[in-house]
């Protein structure tokens, strides 16, 4: 199931058949739809929409587009209407440049645009947030508001750099795409999107606007979503249900809607395969991890409330060979439960399915023994976080309990895996400092595989 969280459904275009409209949303797996008012009467016909459907949702705001058709009084309303009405949102508000070119315009419009900031910072609310041609306005306002807080809302209809994006998500603001990613000649706006981890975006239509790639020239409706969703899967290696949830739950953590509770998973599945997750504790406390503060991994919350017994892992898996692979993974190091990681893996290979450990290498020195011969039969691959080729930054990065000496356990480990696991990688990610082909040629030397992970892309 997917979230619209822009769709304009107040528009004329929608009058004689708005039900319909919705209707076919629905069908197509959309779940909830987020209307957001471009001016009064928008926002108006937004909340009475919101009122109407149970899948959608209102925002009230004046647009740039709009601000000079407004008066104080309807400003006055605008207010009422937002601390009277249910909405989930201020906007859509922001700055347009591309049709304004004059600077007292534009001098409006931020007025305008901080005047509604301040609304939804008094009423505690995310904002939606219109930009064209603006981006450095907007991110010098936004930097001024934040103040070492961070943001709630997204920038919609997404068009400026990766740069741009890097500085509204630092901020604490999400990124959303419409149908132009969808588009043949779109290949910039794909590039962007790559480079913008999945847990910080969100999807659009931008009905009745931006109908995605083969439906242009028509209008656009906010079933188009799942078109959007499965070009955003493309571009991130992952299926459209594993898109679907990510952006639904970034939506519904933001809007603050039904459903965005946090429940931990045993057992998640991202892709076509199935990961464990047994535990939270670990013998290394990296600097770039966030199993602390935020534990979840491609919408998937990973925070446990207890380590699941063998039995619960096997029952939470099912048919394990309706999966490519069973990953031990996690925000936890997994040998640090040998012996429930063993039975779990044994009954994987009785039903025919493969195992994968990702571990950071430890084990050996966690058991004080050599663990490698008895993952042998009941693991295919080995995937080992080596994170860099240098052990004193390994100290420094990822803060082994035990120093230097967990680094040196890691490297025999591998050694031992390569001589008796099938399938053995090393892994790095592109951290800042790191050099990684120092570790591709550590990797090499070891006998592994070597695979380059992406910092802050998660699963």
């Amino acid at each position: 199931m997917c979230i619209d969280t822009h769709a304009h459904l107040d528009d004329s275009r929608f009058d004689d058949d708005v039900a319909d409209v919705i209707g076919r949303a629905v069908e197509a797996g959309v779940s909830l739809i987020i209307n957001p008012g471009s001016g009064l009467q928008a926002s108006r016909r937004a909340v009475e929409l919101g009122e109407r459907f149970e899948c959608v949702r209102a925002a009230a705001g004046i647009s740039p587009h709009d601000i000079d058709d407004h008066s104080p009084d309807d400003w006055r309303q605008l207010d009422e209407l937002a601390r009277t009405a249910p909405i989930v949102a201020i906007g859509e508000i922001g700055l347009e440049y591309h049709y304004y070119k004059d600077a007292e315009h534009r001098k409006r419009q931020q007025e305008a645009f901080r005047r509604q900031l301040d609304l939804a910072d008094e009423l505690d609310l995310p904002v939606i947030i219109h930009c064209r041609e603006a981006h450095a306005d907007l991110r010098c306002i936004l930097s001024e508001r934040a103040a070492g807080r961070k943001l709630s809302g997204v920038v919609h209809c997404f068009s400026g750099t990766v740069a741009d994006a890097a500085a509204y998500i630092h901020l604490g603001l999400l990124v959303s795409f419409t149908g132009i990613i969808t588009f043949k000649k779109a290949e910039g706006v794909r590039k962007i999107a790559s480079a913008i981890a999945s847990d910080n975006l969100m999807l659009e239509t931008d009905s009745p606007y931006m109908a995605p790639e083969g439906y242009r020239g028509r209008r656009c409706e906010p079933a188009h979503v799942i078109e959007v969703a499965g070009k955003l899967a493309e571009i991130h290696g992952l299926a459209l249900a594993d898109i679907g949830r990510i952006t639904s739950g970034n939506a519904r953590r933001l809007f603050r809607l039904e459903g965005s509770d946090e429940k931990p998973a045993v057992v998640y599945p991202i892709r076509d395969s199935l990961y464990v997750n047994l535990t939270n504790r670990c013998t290394n406390c990296c600097v770039f991890c966030p199993r602390e503060t935020e534990p979840r991994v491609k919408g998937h919350w990973l925070g446990l409330e207890h380590e699941p017994t063998s039995d619960e892992v096997i029952d939470a898996i099912g048919d394990a060979s309706s999966y490519n692979e069973v990953v031990f993974c996690g925000f936890g190091e997994p040998t640090l439960r040998l012996e429930t990681l063993k039975q779990v893996a044994r009954a994987v290979k009785q039903q025919g399915g493969r195992v994968r450990v990702n571990t950071n290498g430890h084990g050996s020195m966690i058991e004080s023994y050599d663990i490698v011969p008895e993952l042998a039969g009941l693991v295919d691959t080995v995937s080992v976080s080596l994170n860099t080729a240098d052990e004193q930054q390994y100290v420094e990065l990822c803060r082994p309990q035990r120093g230097v000496e967990a680094y040196r356990a890691m490297l025999d480990f591998i050694g031992r895996a390569v001589e008796l696991l099938p399938g053995v990688y090393v892994t790095a990610l592109d951290y800042p400092g790191v050099d990684v082909e120092a570790c591709k040629s550590l990797a090499a030397e070891l006998g592994a595989q070597f695979r380059c992970r992406k910092y802050r892309h998660l699963g």
